[in-house]
């Protein structure tokens, strides 16, 4: 095994979670399905991140966020749902 020494990572504001805010900025007050994940649990955890501002792609205040277990088909799905409402509520 051998490793690459290349110097600090670039500061990137392309990440999932920036793209997905840039989204939902686009529409706001709508909402969507941002993620689906494996337990509500999860789920519950990744919209508390959105609302509190946890993730720097979702400045504290100008997300809403809700987890919900959603059964489709028989088939039980936990997703999260967003939306931008701007910088004060």
């Amino acid at each position: 095994m051998s490793v690459t020494f290349t110097g600090p990572p670039p500061r990137s504001r392309n990440t999932k979670h920036a793209l997905i805010a840039t989204e939902l900025a686009d529409r706001p007050g709508e909402w969507a399905i941002v993620q689906r994940l494996a337990s509500i649990a999860r789920a519950s955890s990744a919209a508390q991140a959105i609302r509190s501002g946890r993730l720097a792609a979702y400045p504290d205040g100008a997300f809403e966020a809700v987890a919900r277990s959603v059964v489709e088909q028989g088939r039980v799905e936990h997703r999260v749902y967003a939306r931008f409402v701007g910088a004060e509520q």
